[in-house]
């Protein structure tokens, strides 16, 4: 059995992070009339909802940004849910009433979550584009110009942005998680020009049909990939628009990047559970769900198959012995990695290698709290310039 699993889990190693990202490649390069999403000048009315809890430190930055957008202010709706914040993020938000013509804030007195806050907020939206963003992720001047855009296609159900990070640093995972995140806005791009299928957007920035968005389950832990899947379920077509773009300064710190991913992994599992269904219609959608993202949340398990069997059998093979070999390296990678920053030496080539072991470890412990149950929705943003 652990020989079967390690042949499968190889397979699928190999497959969604080789063969999959290779073969989008491929095919986007032969399709000549792959989709693109110019600025007309009819601009639709856009709604922006922002949940924000503790975000003094960016949330005047990200106001601003939004002010120096070149999209006419009157067609801008601004909706703001305060969570029970501790800081000024209240007296911050509140401030730029006077700033936008179409401006609300929503003192919520009790800690909601930002799942419940965009519940609350989106059904009040006067419009039928909806832009949700987090506080901390920063417009450009084209940014609205470029998001709405692909809305002019009446089959375009959601658009997502492109992240570019600052404050790269070689101190930490910023450089490695950066990398990650690049990869995976290549794949995503690819997804949503050959088949309408993007799976999933980057939660910071991005904008869907009012039409298209249904109640998030309150305990739910991933609230964009939910909405999403249900543009995607009800018809519509979900791309990434390259030129939307958005920046964001990236998680530098290992243990609060660890803690996020086992978050994002227990609601990807729960969003499995919604959505399975999609699995089995044996179209472009289930293949993309199935190689991009399915394979990859179930993949620690297999890693741990394939870890038993090499340790077992490293012995008899020359194959294995490389291969444990290999594994003896890991703890050792970590190590090295400690006692080098603790000596101001930048090994930033061995946190690669930390990255991905990190983040499938705490895709496995995510998985378990899933099975545990999940109970609640509420988590402390992740720390802001780091």
């Amino acid at each position: 059995m652990l020989q079967l699993l390690f042949v499968v889990g190889l397979i699928f190693l190999l497959f969604s992070y080789l063969v999959y990202p290779y073969l989008l490649k491929f095919l986007l390069q032969k399709q000549q009339n792959a989709s693109v999403y110019p600025v007309t000048g009819v601009l639709p009315s856009l709604t922006i909802v922002i949940a924000a809890h503790n975000e003094e430190k960016v949330l005047r930055d990200k106001l601003d940004s939004i002010l120096a957008c070149n999209y006419p202010a009157e067609q801008i709706e601004l909706l703001i849910g305060i969570d029970n914040s501790s800081d000024f993020s209240a007296l911050i938000a509140e401030e730029y009433q006077t700033k936008f013509a179409a401006c609300q804030v929503f003192l919520f007195k009790e800690r909601q979550g930002k799942i419940k806050i965009v519940n609350a907020l989106v059904p009040k939206a006067q419009h039928d584009i909806i832009v949700l963003t987090d506080a901390n992720v920063l417009f450009t001047e084209q940014t609205l110009l470029q998001l709405q855009a692909p809305f002019s296609d009446a089959q375009i159900g959601l658009v997502d942005s492109t992240m570019k990070h600052y404050g790269l640093k070689d101190t930490g995972i910023s450089m490695p998680e950066s990398t990650y995140i690049a990869g995976e806005v290549l794949i995503k791009e690819a997804e949503g020009k050959l088949w309408g299928a993007m799976m999933g957007p980057f939660g910071g920035c991005f904008a869907f049909r009012k039409k298209c968005f249904e109640k998030i389950p309150e305990h739910f832990l991933v609230d964009d990939f939910f909405i999403n899947m249900t543009c995607i379920e009800k018809g519509y077509r979900s791309v990434t628009q390259t030129e939307a773009i958005v920046l964001e300064d990236v998680s530098n710190d290992l243990l609060i990047e660890f803690r996020r991913k086992i978050r994002i992994s227990s609601g990807n599992f729960q969003n499995l559970k919604r959505f399975w269904r999609l699995l089995l219609k044996f179209n472009w959608i289930s293949f993309t769900f199935f190689s991009h993202k399915v394979l990859r949340w179930i993949l620690p398990v297999f890693l741990v198959a394939m870890t038993l069997q090499i340790i077992q059998h490293h012995e008899n093979s020359w194959f294995y012995e490389v291969l444990y070999f290999g594994l003896l390296l890991i703890p050792i990678t970590f190590v090295v990695d400690y006692l080098a920053r603790r000596q101001g030496i930048q090994l930033v080539w061995l946190r690669y290698i930390i990255h991905f072991v990190s983040m499938n470890i705490a895709l496995l412990i995510g998985m378990f709290r899933f099975f545990g149950g999940i109970r609640s929705s509420v988590w402390q943003p992740t720390k802001r310039h780091q």
